[in-house]
């Protein structure tokens, strides 16, 4: 009798990285690509093997939300994870890029040397892998998009698992800074979307958030 054979998808050659916390931020982001260090932190990022921009970006949400747990050694404060599980839905920014990229992307995050291309199936297949225990070693397949796969990452632990860390300032600048950009948000909106996440929540208040990030040019103050 012969064995059937099972059919295994390849790995997509581009797919769609989903920022949700400082890299919605364009420069945040080329720095991983780039190489570099960026405005405000304290970390030097060896940058991708492939460092041409991403072939788009665009606004999306994801269902569940953003929370602030642990200390990033980055920007001090509590850092931004994503729970897919939990309720709500979180502004982010999609970048297309290739797979090749996205996973050098992936090792800095884990801090991890780049060079090498991560293996997507299990992800693609089951909606998540988990490459280790650390903070953004969990890959989540959250979507699909014009084709190719959406992708992100996170914890491997869920919201009310973990105990929250207000971010600092610096931190809620970047994250202001990707809003804006990839969302068009005013001032007031991005603060009240900040102030009201899990770990800002009853430290930060919509006013702080917006004295912290500033007012851009051309925009009205929150206050």
């Amino acid at each position: 009798m012969t064995a059937a054979v099972q059919h295994i998808e390849p790995a997509p050659d581009r797919l769609w990285y989903a920022a949700y916390g400082s890299n919605m931020a364009a420069g945040r982001l080329g720095v991983y690509l780039a190489g570099g260090r960026p405005a405000g932190g304290l970390r030097d990022y060896p940058g991708a093997r492939d460092r041409t921009p991403p072939v788009r970006d665009e606004p999306v949400w994801l269902p569940g939300t953003v929370y602030f747990a642990l200390e990033s050694r980055v920007w001090g404060g509590g850092m931004a994870f994503y729970d897919p599980d939990a309720d709500g839905r979180t502004p982010a920014r999609a970048y297309l890029m290739t797979a090749g990229q996205f996973s050098d992307l992936a090792a800095q995050e884990m801090h991890r040397v780049p060079g090498d291309d991560l293996d997507l199936v299990d992800a693609l297949r089951s909606g998540r892998h988990r490459y280790g225990p650390g903070r953004y070693e969990t890959l989540v397949h959250v979507g699909e998009r014009d084709g190719w796969p959406m992708l992100t990452l996170t914890a491997p632990w869920h919201l009310v698992d973990v105990t929250l860390t207000a971010p600092s300032a610096a931190y809620l600048r970047m994250l202001a800074a990707g809003l804006r950009e990839a969302h068009g948000w005013t001032v007031e909106q991005v603060a009240e979307h900040l102030a009201d996440l899990p770990g800002a929540r009853g430290v930060w208040t919509a006013d702080r958030v917006a004295e912290a990030i500033g007012t851009p040019a051309g925009a009205s103050s929150a206050r």
